[in-house]
């Protein structure tokens, strides 16, 4: 290695002195070696802070996971990258020149800023002064969307339109934008398939088998099981809600309690299911494998889900109870939504398990004689119908971004972020901070994704986040704060769910009971102040 350097015309000093350029020889026959081989790549940092730190060895082979770890590393190089070594090094400083000459321009961000101002701005007005119902949902959000790329536009005129136009359009045919609007399709045909019938059958049959005392907290996994398999939480709510106010009026259970304990298990599959529209858009935006984003989520969502349970059997032993929901259901139909939760665990291609998913629900509900070919094609078309809006969203904000990325409005956000958050872990609180204030503007967490992405991709590279990290927690903080803002959809449904069934109830009664988004949200933090990843990466820095 030294003497490619001394070709390329470097000049090789004593390790001790202070250098440029430090590559570090890893090794890794024992664990003391192992050690010894992290302790050097740390020390090297205090010699020159400054300096660009290279790794490369048989460490690098073995446990490049544990290396990513360690900030201070600029590049890592595996054996095959190892004869390249000098390229590897020259390209990396060209890329962080690039970067340091890079000029913000925060007026580009402007596009942001006015589609902030209208939705929220109308939002607030429908809901609150004009007393409409499902205020936030009744602004067009497209038209915002169409008015902010307009101010877009006019921005910048060194550039024509044209020339606009054809940014735009690079940034909308981008493959990860097109692979997550063929998903959206498929995943709306996919519900449209199957329908609320096997959900309804899934909860019905779990609360006919257990004890009424712990119905509540079987509406919560129940609610856990549907919002995955169906991969939405307003769809979840707007079914389960019913059965929760019929368990509260059996059982004698607080409806509050209730309804909150569906809210909290529907978050959770909204976060982990492969067909919810939060997980397509972080996983697409970030392009990393969906099952990689689950492995990364799962060890965050268990913790919350698990310690949520407990605190809703605590509180449900200190009820007094009376009866139990008994109603008619069909087991089968629960089949297709285990086929679709196992092929994408496993690791299945998307579109082959929502197929699968597709065929099998399309087969049980015609020999069960649940509906008929039509009925299936018309129901197909309306799931994916449905998904529409999230599609032109998606194509929009991909618009947008692409125009805001090129006058410079990424770049002085980022320097802005620099300057407040600090190390990888700073840069993943940011990101979750990021989210979630997206969230709380737009109501909608796939719409605070979608919104996000282009600007936590940028982030993820310049805090050397894997793309599994960043998709985790895009979809871990904005499920946090969509679970409990009081004019989120899924806090309206649920109030007018019981409302319709003769009951009332506020969001200010079921927030305090809303466990699982809380617990959901210290289990992040908890998780990137350890700093680890579930998973392995094939990244360099």
């Amino acid at each position: 290695m030294m003497q490619k350097f001394i070709e390329a015309g470097y000049e090789i000093v004593d390790f001790e002195a202070k250098a440029e350029i430090y590559v570090i020889n890893t090794c890794t026959v024992t664990n003391i070696a192992d050690k010894k081989s992290r302790q050097m790549l740390r020390r090297v940092k205090q010699q020159n802070k400054d300096a660009i730190l290279v790794a490369v060895g048989c460490y690098v082979q073995v446990a490049r996971e544990k290396l990513e770890e360690i900030e201070d590393i600029d590049l890592i190089l595996g054996t095959k990258e190892k004869k390249d070594i000098v390229e590897y090094v020259e390209r990396y400083l060209v890329e962080k020149e690039k970067i340091n000459m890079k000029k913000g321009n925060g007026i580009a961000l402007l596009p942001i800023g006015v589609f902030l101002v209208l939705y929220l701005g109308l939002g607030i007005l429908f809901e609150y002064v004009l007393k409409i119902p499902m205020g936030f949902y009744n602004v067009p959000i497209v038209v915002a969307f169409l008015a902010a790329i307009l101010v877009a536009c006019l921005q910048n005129r060194a550039l024509d339109f044209d020339k606009k136009l054809e940014i735009m359009a690079q940034g909308v045919g981008d493959k990860n934008i097109i692979t997550m609007l063929l998903i959206f399709l498929a995943a709306g045909s996919f519900v449209g398939v199957v329908g609320r019938s096997s959900a309804e059958s899934v909860a019905y049959c779990m609360l006919s088998l257990i004890p009424a005392r712990f119905s509540v907290s079987v509406l919560f996994i129940v609610a856990c099981f549907v919002s995955v398999a169906m991969g939405t939480s307003v769809g979840t709510i707007t079914l389960l809600t019913p059965i929760a106010a019929a368990v509260s009026t059996a059982s004698g259970f607080d409806l509050a309690f209730c309804v909150a304990s569906v809210m909290g298990g529907a978050m959770f599959g909204d976060n982990l299911s492969f067909i919810s529209d939060t997980t397509i858009a972080a996983c697409n935006g970030q392009g990393c494998e969906m099952k990689d984003k689950f492995r990364e989520n799962f060890w965050i969502a268990l913790p919350a889900a698990v310690a949520t349970l407990i605190l809703i059997l605590i509180l449900s032993f200190q009820t007094e109870i009376q009866g139990r929901v008994l109603q008619p259901y069909h087991l089968t139909q629960v089949i297709p939504y285990v086929l679709v939760l196992i092929g994408g665990i496993v690791g299945i291609n998307v579109f082959v398990v929502l197929l699968t998913g597709i065929v099998s629900g399309a087969f049980i509900m015609l020999i069960g004689g649940h509906t008929t070919p039509v009925e299936i094609l018309k129901n197909m078309g309306s799931g994916v119908s449905g998904m529409f809006e999230t599609c032109m969203v998606a194509i929009l904000v991909a618009a947008m971004c692409a125009l805001i990325r090129e006058y410079g409005g990424f770049d002085a956000l980022l320097s802005w972020i620099h300057k407040i958050f600090r190390g990888k872990k700073g840069g993943q609180l940011g990101m979750g901070l990021l989210v979630g204030t997206m969230d709380i503007a737009t109501a909608n967490n796939t719409v605070a994704i979608v919104m996000a992405n282009p600007i936590a991709k940028e982030m993820a590279e310049e805090y050397g986040i894997t793309p599994r990290k960043t998709a985790s927690i895009l979809d871990t903080f904005s499920c946090v704060f969509q679970g409990v803002i009081p004019y989120g959809a899924q806090m309206l449904v649920a109030i007018s769910a019981v409302n319709e069934l003769g009951g009332e109830i506020s969001a200010f009664q079921i927030m305090p009971k809303l466990f699982y988004p809380m617990l959901l949200l210290l289990s992040s933090l908890i998780t990137i102040m350890r700093g680890s990843d579930r998973t392995g990466a094939s990244k360099s820095k």
